[in-house]
């Protein structure tokens, strides 16, 4: 097939882009190369297959649908977005830009999409109470936190919550102008669907990482950043009390899901748009992941620490269900974080 590639030249992009072209699809790249993402060299040495149109050009856009079958949307503006002051931002790349290519693809006669979306969607994970079973998450108190209990309260009972495993039917609740965005996005896409009528397959991405992630900036997972400290020779510092439980998904393995995303949504009927999780399905704590990226270096000086120091808006616990991509993409994460997350300890980073 002819797949359209936004956002080709990023990390997860050019991943996919790989991946793609490895099952024998003809790929049409396409990056904004923006210096917000690529840094302030945008441009220089990236790959010249690449055509440098960002996805609010309509016209630019024009030119490279024609003859494409299906379009694979990686393209967007990333972050924590966590103050008013970065809601322009996120809508103007991700929210209009999604806008206008879903409109252009309608004007060319596409009607077959897969974009990233993300598990900040979610906003809080899944909180059980052991007396009072699921309840909704609660925002937990300064007063709780500076006396380090970490865990979620239940609302009934006040008893310390465990996790649980989120699916795709969970609520959303963004809590950051991204997380916003990435909402906003998947409806833009759900009523494009309907309309047109098209397909659509949202990919929620959790804790993605691997070579070539992007080093110590704003777009960076935690992940990397702990790569980033022991490259500069600083022993890692891990929040709370490590114990928050996130899932880590290898870009190969995202590359893969991309890939069967595109294959799955020729076959869909229109008016259909579908979310997934992409996940590893092998949960792990954030001290976990510290002490797996540390312990590869093989420097005892470099041993994590857990500060029990916090930040007020972290999510304590979120942890996806992988059960859909499996039943329904054939998708099963063939990176296990314990190995990957070793091999990322000495993996090669970018700088944007």
């Amino acid at each position: 097939m002819r797949i359209l590639l936004t956002g080709a030249a990023g990390f997860i992009g050019g991943t996919v882009w790989g991946t793609l072209e490895a099952r024998g699809h003809e790929v049409v790249a396409l990056d904004a190369l923006i210096p917000q993402a690529h840094g302030t060299t945008s441009g220089k040495g990236a790959d010249e297959r690449i055509h440098r149109v960002d996805v609010r050009d309509a016209a630019g856009l024009r030119g490279l649908l024609t003859g494409v079958d299906v379009v694979c949307h990686q393209a967007a503006m990333v972050g924590a977005g966590v103050t008013p002051a970065d809601l322009p931002l996120f809508a103007g790349h991700n929210d209009l830009g999604t806008a206008v290519l879903l409109a252009e693809m309608s004007s060319s006669g596409i009607d077959k999409i897969v974009f990233a979306s993300s598990m900040v969607v979610y906003g809080d994970g899944r909180y059980v109470c052991p007396e009072h079973g699921d309840q909704p998450a609660t925002a937990r108190s300064i007063e709780a936190l500076e006396a380090g209990r970490f865990e979620v309260g239940c609302p009934v009972c006040g008893t310390a919550m465990g996790w649980a495993l989120v699916d795709e039917d969970a609520r959303l609740l963004p809590r950051s102008s991204y997380a916003a965005s990435k909402v906003a996005q998947e409806h833009y896409a759900s009523a494009w669907a309907r309309q047109l009528p098209g397909s659509a397959i949202g990919l929620r991405y959790h804790n993605v990482y691997g070579p070539h992630m992007p080093a110590d900036t704003p777009y960076s997972g935690v992940a990397a950043m702990f790569r980033s400290a022991l490259a500069r020779g600083e022993a890692l510092r891990v929040y709370e009390d490590g114990q928050q439980t996130r899932d880590f998904v290898h870009v190969d393995d995202v590359a893969l899901v991309n890939a069967l995303a595109v294959e799955r949504v020729v076959a869909l009927a229109p008016d259909t748009f579908t979310a997934y999780n992409v996940c590893s399905g092998e949960p792990v704590t954030i001290a976990r992941v510290a002490q797996l990226i540390a312990a590869a270096t093989g420097e005892e000086r470099l041993e994590p620490t857990v500060t029990g120091q916090y930040r007020s808006g972290d999510v304590r616990h979120i942890v996806a269900s992988p059960q859909r991509a499996r039943e329904e993409l054939g998708f099963t994460a063939t990176v296990a974080p314990p190995d990957g997350l070793a091999a990322f300890a000495e993996a090669p980073l970018r700088d944007r």
